[in-house]
């Protein structure tokens, strides 16, 4: 698959940079029959457009569906939409050309593509370029939402502050009344402040998104390179920002006996349970019932208004940048949340259709 593809039944590709015309996505394999909600998926968009500590470039989303869809019906066509590009402003990024923002793309890409990338606003990793992820995501999630399965992504850490809680469903259904996505009150009143204080300083913050996904039946993925918790982890780790994932304990498990971590099994009500969920519901890349959870971390934004060291590539010196003037996000992760639920749903309903469970042609 190409570089901006993945899927492997149900195949997203998706297109467009930063400040061109329009970013996108084509979609091939989807399954015929669905009866399309656009409002879901204008709610969707306006979820990934806003967010505290977000930037001040605000697109207002317009998006066409070209192909794909007739009488409001998916066709098994290949759906192509487009959502348009109207803010995007270039001419500061003409002014910082030739030096390179540090830890941004401006450099391997300039590199890797000899030049010739459009490196207005990080072209094609930018954060605009996920508009078309969540629509595609969006249509992936109603069908899902048919087969009661349902996702919820919440912000679990900025900067220093972190919810150790245990969320229920019911709070996640409410997590976008949280500016920063977060379920406990007092843990976002807290993160708005460490964003506040970064902002103040002219600096940015890291912070942790994470998954859950319940309603997802045992024996969901393969095993090795086509496992579950792999597609999950690649489409994850392509979101702008990501420098990490874990699944259920993670990283946490290196301290654990497995006498501890093993989630053990029982019967109850003739039906097999778990009374543990440490594995985050995946075990060699196939889901075992309980609710899939996996976490990503974000980096802090590279793009700060602080003075940092960079070089000047045509003058071949170094020299010092100041990203006054520019339009960036002081923390990704609360704008993630509905990005990483649709990546997540893109994921979930290939694999359902390999599995059988969805159809070709949708009830």
């Amino acid at each position: 698959m190409g570089l901006n593809t993945f899927g492997r039944m149900v195949v997203f590709s998706f297109f467009g940079e930063s400040h061109g015309r329009l970013v996108g996505a084509l979609i091939q394999g989807f399954p015929a029959g669905l009866k399309v909600d656009y409002d879901k998926i204008r709610l969707n968009l306006s979820r990934r457009r806003t967010g505290y500590g977000s930037t001040t470039r605000v697109e207002e989303d317009s998006f066409e569906i070209l192909t794909g869809v007739f009488q409001g019906f998916t066709t098994g066509a290949p759906i192509l939409i487009v959502i348009w590009n109207r803010e995007a402003d270039s001419g500061f990024y003409e002014r910082i050309r030739e030096t390179p923002r540090p830890s941004h793309v401006d450099y391997p890409y300039r590199i890797r593509y000899g030049g010739f990338n459009d490196y207005r606003g990080g072209g094609f990793s930018s954060g605009r370029f996920t508009a078309g992820w969540v629509a595609a995501g969006s249509l992936a999630m109603q069908i899902l939402e048919k087969k009661n399965v349902r996702i919820y992504a919440h912000v679990t850490k900025i900067g220093s502050v972190e919810y150790e809680g245990e969320p229920n469903e019911e709070s996640l259904k409410k997590v976008y009344d949280s500016p920063v996505r977060c379920v406990d009150p007092a843990c976002s009143e807290s993160m708005m402040s460490e964003i506040d204080n970064a902002s103040r300083h002219g600096d940015s913050v890291g912070g942790i998104v994470e998954c859950r996904i319940y309603g997802v039946p045992p024996g969901i993925g393969d095993p090795l390179f086509e496992g579950l918790d792999v597609d999950l982890a690649r489409a994850a780790m392509a979101i702008p920002g990501v420098k990490g994932v874990e699944f259920g304990r993670g990283f946490a498990a290196s301290n654990m006996r497995g006498s501890v971590f093993n989630d053990v099994l029982t019967i109850e009500n003739g039906e097999v349970k778990l009374l543990s969920n440490n594995d985050g519901g995946i075990v060699g890349g196939v889901s075992n019932g309980n609710t899939i959870i996996f976490r990503m971390v974000f980096k802090p934004t590279p793009s700060i208004r602080i003075r940092q060291r960079t070089v000047d590539l045509g003058e071949m010196r170094n020299v010092d940048i100041s990203l006054e003037g520019g339009r960036f996000d002081v923390c990704i992760a609360p704008r993630a949340v509905p990005i990483v639920e649709a990546v997540a749903a893109m994921v979930l309903l290939d694999h359902y259709v390999r599995a059988g469970i969805v159809r070709r042609v949708e009830d």
